[in-house]
């Protein structure tokens, strides 16, 4: 099945599960009886811990929407209006933003003063709700967030018929969009994958030219990975066989965006199989990584906000399980204190990338 055949046959499944959800409310009214769908209950008491897939997955709780029912009535209307505007995107092939959904579905309801939706925050649940409902991605659903990253490496892609080469793209890189399903790698010559929390280490990576000199490709975000990221991640891994390594500060904030691009965040359990990682591993920076390269002078000392976010991540099972892991969460605990990547910079602009990176990839170990 070519590229052209693969797209029309995801297409036509994405609006299949729309008409679906359609035609069993039809139904219901067709019976006479009161409109419903099932969905997931959210929240950490449905989520479990996978060991077999080695991510989060939603659990089988379920909960039960009524059209008729006060209490109801407003989200049921909600998902139904942002799931005929998908199955219109779908159709004419367009794409809309988070922004631009809530502005094409918000209408006042006809003899009365009530309005579909007030603000945004009622779209952006009601697309959860879809995604809940159908198991389609937002962005299967053809709605799409802000563009947030940027990568660099041996590689070339055709995004909408316009080929890009992922080596030229200057001193920004190209902006990943929230949207990558649709991408065709043509050239994959890269041997792996960085993926960096910061933006300005990015930067510094490019400028020195790290992707090639290593042979690998080099994406960022500002803080937690988006899901555009994520799914990229996912793709390159998966389809080329690419080792993916995770380079973040030395904080329990770092190892927070570790544990979701892995094993997937509680939020985004539902679409853990599309996003989730479990062969991505932490790169640093760790805590012996402090000691060995000097770094203690730079310590920033934890706050009560950092001390809680270790407690709760010491606890996932995730975590948990692992030996490695727990001996490295009880390093930071006993330390009280984070380093961040740019103290490397103190002992020279470029000694991340000429010295930390190629002697970390030369050792191998990294955490799992």
């Amino acid at each position: 099945m070519n590229m052209t055949e693969g797209s029309k046959s995801a297409k036509k499944q994405n609006i299949d599960a729309l008409n679906k959800l359609g035609q069993d409310i039809y139904g219901e009214i067709v019976k006479g009886e009161n409109p419903y769908f099932d969905l997931p209950t959210r929240g950490l008491s449905n989520v479990k811990y996978s060991e077999e897939k080695g991510i989060l997955v939603m659990g089988g709780g379920l909960s039960r929407r009524y059209f008729l029912n006060v209490g109801h009535v407003r989200k049921f209307i909600q998902t139904v209006a942002m799931a005929a505007l998908s199955k219109e995107l779908i159709q004419s092939d367009k794409h809309t933003s988070l922004r631009s959904a809530f502005y094409q579905v918000r209408r006042t309801i006809p003899g009365t003063k009530i309005d579909v939706v007030d603000d945004q925050t009622e779209t952006n649940k009601a697309i959860e709700d879809l995604e809940l409902i159908t198991d389609l991605t937002r962005e299967q659903l053809h709605i799409n967030a802000n563009k947030n990253g940027a990568v660099a490496g041996d590689v070339i892609i055709e995004d909408r018929g316009d080929v890009i080469d992922w080596s030229k793209m200057g001193s920004g890189g190209w902006a990943i969009p929230s949207n990558v399903e649709d991408l065709v790698f043509r050239k994959v010559g890269a041997k792996f994958v960085i993926y960096m929390e910061k933006a300005t280490i990015w930067d510094r990576m490019n400028e020195d030219k790290t992707w090639k000199k290593l042979n690998c490709i080099i994406i960022a975000s500002q803080g937690q990975a988006t899901r555009g990221i994520r799914r990229l991640l996912q793709r390159i891994s998966r389809e080329y066989k690419l080792p993916v390594y995770i380079l973040t500060d030395g904080d329990i904030w770092g190892i927070y965006i570790y544990s979701a691009i892995k094993f997937g965040s509680i939020a985004l359990a539902h679409a853990s199989d599309k996003l989730a990682l479990p062969e991505a591993k932490f790169m640093g920076l760790t805590m012996d990584d402090i000691d060995k390269y000097g770094l203690r002078r730079h310590l920033i000392k934890f706050k009560d906000v950092d001390i809680a976010r270790l407690g709760q991540i010491k606890n996932y099972e995730w975590f948990k399980k692992s030996k490695e892991w727990m001996e490295e969460l009880g390093k930071m605990e006993k330390l009280g204190a984070k380093v961040e990547l740019d103290a490397f910079t103190a002992k020279g602009l470029s000694f991340m990338t000429e010295h930390y990176l190629p002697e970390k990839l030369k050792e191998g170990k990294f955490l799992d």
